[in-house]
């Protein structure tokens, strides 16, 4: 196993960097996440920092584990740590005369990719706050006013979440739900198949019974264990969510994991990873440093 360490550079405005392999190299004219191999007697942090200063001449001043992928290529079998890089010291330049490209998801990317990078990029474009509906303690009135009125602010991911709901009620809501986000962008999660929605969101029991992957865009779970959360990536979901971190009122006879154990148990994944219980908008940089993609709220979304 050929260890790498590999930087989702990310830019205030939203870009990231990529780098093209230079002629001599494997891969040769493919464009990848920059860094490069884990030196012995390094961790995949030390290596980043390293590689990203011989290839980019810039200083790491903050890095966030987030994803880890296995991928054989013909010459060998690599584990990639990605990590990633919001500050750092300098501006890139190609130390090693390679081509280097700002670039953005919502446009077209270069070509070709490196192909144990390619799908990272799907990981890359979910959001950081993934919010839930709670219209049994808000209303449904008022939960729609308030989705809409985050939805215009930028929210882009939600769950319906309405157990207590009789059925044609919460299909009607379901409903609305969909059409603010097709208005706004937002993408909208449901418990079981629903028309027009984008995709499901799975319980930790649900989970654990599944043989594969829901037939959907997006499919994520609920977790609250290892072997949960190993299940989740056996079947490729796209996400998972793991909690509570900390003591929930929705949740009251559940045992808070703490920041501390939530990060043993997020890492390695292969998945990106939401964190979820008790968390407000302000414990995304917390989350990041743990190792999670970002965060999922229920009463938190909606203060």
């Amino acid at each position: 196993m050929i260890e790498v360490a590999a930087a989702v550079l990310l830019r205030g405005d939203g870009a990231f960097l990529l780098a093209k392999r230079p002629e001599g190299k494997v891969y040769a004219g493919y464009w990848e996440f920059p860094g490069g191999k884990v030196e012995p007697g390094e961790d995949a942090r030390q290596a980043l920092g390293r590689e990203l200063e011989e290839e980019l001449g810039i200083q790491v001043r903050r890095a966030a584990p987030w994803i880890t992928r296995v991928f054989a290529y013909p010459h060998g079998t690599v584990r990639l740590h990605f990590f990633r890089v919001s500050a750092w010291n300098g501006e890139p330049y190609p130390r090693e005369h390679q081509a280097i490209s700002w670039q953005r998801l919502e446009a077209s990317l270069l070509e070709p990719m490196l192909p144990a990078n390619a799908p990272v990029l799907a990981s890359l474009a979910l959001p950081a706050e993934y919010a839930v509906t709670d219209a049994a303690r808000l209303g449904t009135r008022a939960m729609l006013e308030l989705l809409e009125r985050r939805m215009a602010a930028g929210l882009r991911m939600v769950q319906v979440r309405e157990p207590g709901m009789e059925p044609d009620a919460r299909s009607a809501f379901t409903s609305a739900v969909l059409q603010l986000g097709e208005r706004y962008g937002c993408k909208v999660l449901v418990k079981e198949p629903f028309p027009g929605a984008h995709g499901i969101h799975l319980t930790a029991s649900e989970l654990m019974k599944a043989r594969e992957r829901p037939r959907v865009a997006l499919a994520g779970a609920s977790c609250h264990v290892r072997a949960e959360l190993e299940h989740a990536m056996a079947l490729g979901l796209d996400f998972a969510v793991v909690g509570p971190v900390l003591p929930t009122a929705s949740h009251p006879g559940s045992t808070a994991l703490g920041w501390e154990k939530f990060a043993k148990l997020v890492q390695p994944t292969s998945v990106p990873v939401y964190a979820i219980g008790g968390l407000r908008a302000g414990d995304l940089d917390r989350t990041l440093d743990a190792g999670g993609h970002g965060i999922a709220m229920l009463r938190g979304a909606w203060v």
